[in-house]
């Protein structure tokens, strides 16, 4: 489509002049235009399609990337400005989709990018969410949850006339098909599909996100993950996992059954990939379906174990799902003797009742289920597929090493450059031309620049750009003056103690005894927070609430705030990330070693030009490979380390607090006069107690490692900008391994085998 018939249509659409339209006008309008082009770029399947089941897909806004996708994001740029208007503003007007929360929701919508971009077929598959997780509120320093709604009347999910019964409780319901086109990078389109039931009801939710967890018609696909701190809500996840895994099932046999699938010869149609446990069900469904439809038991065991495949994200207990039978029995009677039959025959392959499906204490364990029942199990990255096979999964590495592969995760470039950092894409493409765009391992060719002056001028200068327009961002979104001239380091990833927020808080307090005595930092630095805790979570909102009390109290002490300071992005998500993210200077990826399964904030900021202070964890090991230690600022034990005191069970937080003064003032200045004349005396105390008590995640022992190797990187970045800039620019040219499209080029060459 050329720019002139672009405009032509676009007024079409309109009805009026485009200096005449509102900004909802021209939405409206894009997204039909948007919707048109990339139908025209749906392919025929040839052989295998892939199915991505996953209970979140955080797509973030739409349309810009699309466009880009599309190729016709210059031409309406162009076009808004010939007419007075701007693409910031119209992005402003599209609500952002509430479907996911964290690292596995943006994955999955990054995966999904890379498979339309390398013209491979392949669909997400889950759930049209209502309310998404949850809208946080900071009022008062605390966090509150309120409905996220974004399902106004236009919208990127498409109904469709499809709809599937599913049986729950004995009762029958219909799944309804939504469509959200997925473009690739001058790629073909595919598609996210979600299921939802057209009787849900967002008037029974009543204070917050509160709302009847057994009034199933009208409650569930109102939020993602729903509070589990009671039986019904966690029934009510067994609810919504069921939907997602039968509607899709069935929608992948029609479809297969379409092409030619007679359903013995499944494998050579569909490729499944479980996305963490909660699609498990997935497996024992497809059994009962295919023996409904005439196959005996034994060939739908194989048949499906052929099609279905299983990441792993987390080595963490209470990530790795396990379920009641009895919750089974009451919500999908209908899977629970294929389970039982499943759990029989891991019975008489093994003795060990470690690997066992079906506990002691009857429980169903739905990772057992997924490794023993699929033909592939991968972990996210080198270390953490490391542990699994040598520690965490263990026992089922011995009795199936074959299944066992990493692929490490990725990013999609187009949104994490192309789209949110204009001016640096622009940068790079006049030093090495475009084919970075598609070909992100041509990032390698900035090497040779890294030592040009002039380059690194620029580079700093771009960097001070996005962090003014970062800055206007706060002011606009939450009143909030920065300043530009400070170092930005930003920790934004869901809030959880293995993430340890918590040591970043304790490092922020320390440094406020150091402003107070004369020691003060080589630059002054804005501490960025952005993260969500779980509703039920309370020890997370309470570091949340320790940080914003902290935050005030720094904001009224002129001593301390010309140094230091702390802001928290509220209801953070994927546009909050795109402002924030190439105005970032030190990446911080502080998890416990051994914990983080991958992360992939880290790749982003990397690739946007920040060095990351972290841990050996995750993909930070990758990262540290790829760049070298002078690039990265590493502290803290090792995943040996870790793994050592959790075996001897002989850390204790308490004498680490007893033996170290700067530990024990840190800590104890959480329940201090300062801080409670500002905060509530109930979460500092409890926040408190933790840390000097239990400690799970052992903040203590890598609290002064993280000081001083985070006071190493401010007094670098403050001593010496061009090389700053030189360490950064080796970042971006190593980014490319962290691209999504090698990711999913390595799936597809070792499990799916999809033909493009």
């Amino acid at each position: 489509m050329t720019k002139c018939e672009l405009k032509k249509e676009l007024t079409e659409l309109c009805q009026k002049e485009l200096t005449d339209c509102t900004y909802e006008d021209l939405y409206i309008a894009l997204l039909q235009i948007v919707n048109d082009e990339s139908a025209q770029h749906i392919q025929p399947v040839n052989g295998r399609k892939l199915y991505y089941i996953s209970a979140e897909f955080l797509i973030g806004k739409l349309l810009s990337n699309n466009l880009i996708n599309l190729g016709l994001y210059d031409d309406v740029k162009e076009i808004l400005e010939e007419n007075g208007k701007t693409m910031g503003e119209l992005e402003e007007t599209e609500p952002e989709p509430s479907l996911g929360n964290g690292g596995l929701g943006r994955l999955a919508a990054c995966f999904l990018d890379s498979l339309a971009t390398l013209n491979l077929p392949g669909d997400g598959i889950g759930l049209r969410y209502h309310c998404g997780l949850f809208h946080q509120n900071l009022k008062g320093g605390l966090q509150s949850e309120s409905p996220d709604f974004w399902l106004g009347s236009h919208n990127w999910a498409q109904k469709t006339e499809k709809t599937y019964p599913v049986s729950l409780a004995g009762k029958e319901y219909e799944a309804r098909l939504y469509q959200i086109a997925v473009t690739g990078y001058n790629g073909r389109t595919n598609q996210l599909n979600l299921f939802d039931l057209d009787t849900i009801d967002d008037s029974i939710i009543a204070e917050g996100i509160s709302f009847d967890k057994t009034d199933i018609a009208k409650n569930l696909t109102l939020f993602l993950y729903p509070d589990d701190s009671d039986d019904a809500g966690r029934m009510l996840r067994i609810y919504q996992q069921y939907l997602m895994v039968s509607a899709g099932a069935q929608f992948i046999l029609e479809e297969c059954m379409e092409r030619g699938s007679d359903l013995h010869d499944l494998a050579d149609y569909a490729a499944i990939q479980i996305n963490d446990t909660h699609p498990s069900m997935v497996i024992p469904e497809l059994i009962r379906l295919l023996v409904e439809k005439g196959i005996e038991f034994e060939e739908a065991v194989t048949i499906v174990t052929d099609v279905c495949a299983y990441t792993n994200h987390t080595i963490l207990a209470e990530a790795l799902e396990k379920w009641p039978e009895t919750y089974l029995e009451t919500v999908v009677p209908q899977l629970v003797p294929i389970i039982k039959k499943l759990d029989t025959i891991v019975q008489e392959r093994t003795d060990d009742k470690s690997v066992a499906i079906i506990d002691e204490y009857q429980q169903v364990h739905m990772a057992n289920m997924d490794i023993h029942f699929s033909h592939s199990t991968n972990g996210v990255a080198a270390l953490h597929t490391e542990i699994l096979k040598n520690s965490e999964l263990n026992h089922f590495y011995k009795l199936y090493p074959e299944k066992f592969n990493n692929k490490t995760n990725g990013i999609t470039f187009r949104r994490w450059l192309i789209k949110c950092n204009p001016e640096l894409t622009a940068f790079i493409e006049n030093l090495i031309g475009p084919g970075f765009k598609q070909d992100a391992s041509e990032l390698e060719k900035l090497a040779k620049f890294v030592d040009d002056e002039k380059v690194l001028r620029e580079l700093i200068q771009i960097k001070k750009d996005n962090k003014i327009a970062f800055a206007k961002w706060l002011q606009q979104k939450q009143d909030i003056q920065v300043n530009p001239d400070s170092l930005f380091t930003i920790q934004s990833k869901r809030l959880h103690e293995y993430k340890r927020q918590q040591l970043n808080l304790l490092y922020l307090i320390h440094q406020y005894f150091e402003i107070k005595s004369g020691h003060l930092p080589t630059a002054p630095i804005t501490a960025v927070f952005g993260a969500k805790a779980a509703p039920a979570y309370t020890l997370a909102k309470d570091i949340i609430h320790a940080l914003l009390t902290l935050s005030r109290l720094f904001e009224n002490d002129p001593e301390v705030s010309r140094w230091i300071h702390i802001v928290f992005i509220e209801n953070y998500n994927v546009t909050a990330a795109e402002m924030m993210i190439p105005a970032c200077d030190l990446s911080e990826q502080i998890s416990l070693a051994s914990k983080e399964a991958s992360g992939t904030g880290n790749m982003k900021f990397m690739l946007n030009g920040a060095l990351t202070l972290g841990t050996m964890d995750g993909a930070n090991v990758e990262i540290a490979e790829a760049v070298g230690n002078d690039n990265i600022y590493i502290f803290g034990q090792s995943s040996n380390q870790v793994i050592r005191r959790y075996a001897n069970g002989d850390y204790s937080a308490h004498e680490w607090y007893k033996a170290d003064p700067n530990i024990k003032r840190a800590i104890d200045f959480l329940t201090s006069e300062e801080m409670l004349n500002i905060g509530q005396e109930e979460n500092l105390v409890r926040l408190r107690n933790e840390l000097c008590g239990k400690d799970w995640f052992q903040t203590l022992p890598d609290f002064n490692a993280y000081v001083v190797r985070k006071n190493q990187a401010i007094a670098d970045y403050a001593a010496n900008p061009l090389d700053w800039a030189r360490r950064t620019l080796i970042n971006i040219s190593k980014a490319g391994f962290f691209s999504s499209d090698r990711t999913i080029e390595e799936y597809n060459q070792d499990i799916w085998h999809l033909s493009k």
